[in-house]
């Protein structure tokens, strides 16, 4: 049986961002399918039920980037989850003929796939979503990550950083279930030479069912392609769906 190409898991395309990767202006990919189940999730959307967002054609998200690469400083691949994509790495082989730096987010679980693609030279720089202290990931994650597994990869993916000097970054989303102790545990844990960035906590509206992180507020509705919560909403998914979805073009908002 043959493995579905990367492409066919997108789900998400943010044209133009001057917050997801500090200091550059890059574009973001946004995967489905995410193995944690974060009640702070500012893409809940996409990250748990991607079947319900449409896939993208892969020749029109490739023609978009061949026509923004010349405005753009770098390429952001985030999610969801993406190392859990069946062949990401040849994914990122594409996307790197473009010409562009290329960051990774990731929440983490899969330090041997982050290992792969950093010796493989397929990425440039790694974002770590760090949630909690190890001891309160099963809360944090909807009981998806325990304590003694997010130890274990997390630590492993501290050693990359520390091997990889000026490749990695630390963030936490600041909900209300992280004291300033708990951020103060959490920074003890990072390898040396490396901060934790906080994002504040923004509360969800009615509408939504998850919360947001900082940078989600600063982004203009519609800049991202995943479903919002309400099916007759003309900038949903839902509302603008079509039958492949136009990637320079603005459909729905962040899950």
């Amino acid at each position: 049986m043959s493995v579905p190409s990367a492409w066919q898991a997108l789900r998400g395309i943010e044209r133009f961002s001057l917050c997801d990767w500090p200091g550059k202006a890059c574009a973001v990919l946004f995967f489905g399918g995410c193995n944690l189940r974060c009640p702070f999730c500012h893409n809940a959307g996409i990250a748990w039920t991607p079947e319900r967002h449409p896939e993208f054609f892969a020749p029109d998200v490739k023609k978009f980037l061949a026509v923004r690469s010349k405005w753009l400083d770098g390429i952001v691949i985030s999610g969801g989850e993406p190392t859990l994509v069946p062949g990401l790495a040849g994914f990122l082989a594409q996307v790197r003929e473009y010409g562009l730096p290329v960051k990774l987010d990731t929440n983490g679980s899969r330090p041997e796939v982050v290992a792969e693609l950093l010796g493989a030279g397929l990425i440039d720089a790694v974002s770590v979503d760090l949630k909690a202290p190890f001891a309160g990931y099963s809360e944090a994650t909807g009981g998806r990550f325990k304590p003694v597994a997010a130890q274990s990869c997390l630590t492993a993916m501290f050693g990359l950083a520390a091997a990889h000097p000026g490749r990695f970054m630390f963030r936490t989303t600041v909900t209300p279930h992280v004291s300033p102790r708990d951020l103060d545990a959490i920074r003890a844990l990072l390898p040396e030479n490396h901060t934790l960035t906080e994002q504040p906590y923004v509360q969800p509206s009615e509408e939504d069912s998850h919360a947001t992180a900082d940078t989600q507020t600063r982004r203009t509705r519609g800049d991202l392609v995943a479903g919002t919560h309400s099916p007759g909403d003309p900038e949903s998914a839902q509302g603008q769906r079509r039958e492949r979805p136009d990637p320079g073009q603005a459909v729905g908002r962040q899950g």
